[in-house]
C-alpha cells in the first residue's frame, strides 16, 4: 500500500503497523515522534497501530545542539 511520509510516497505491505514502518525506515529507537493524519501516536502504541492506504505521516527526529 502507498503512504505519504514527510511528503514522500512510501510503500508498506497491506496490514503493516507503524512499528513495521519505523523498522523499514531504520528509525532510531529513541528521539523520534510520528504523527499519522495529524494525530501523534505514542511509541507504546506503534506495534498495534495498523496503517491504511493513503495515510499521511510526519516523522520528527530530535536534534541536539543549540
Amino acid at each position: 500500500m502507498k503512504l505519504t511520509v514527510n511528503n514522500q510516497e512510501t510503500e508498506l505491505a497491506v496490514g503493516g503497523t507503524l512499528l513495521q514502518l519505523a523498522e523499514q525506515l531504520q528509525l532510531p529507537p529513541q528521539g523520534v515522534a510520528i504523527a499519522v493524519n495529524n494525530r501523534m501516536i505514542p511509541r507504546p502504541q506503534w506495534d498495534g497501530h495498523v496503517l491504511q492506504e493513503g495515510d499521511r505521516l510526519v516523522i520528527i527526529k530530535a536534534a541536539c545542539g543549540g
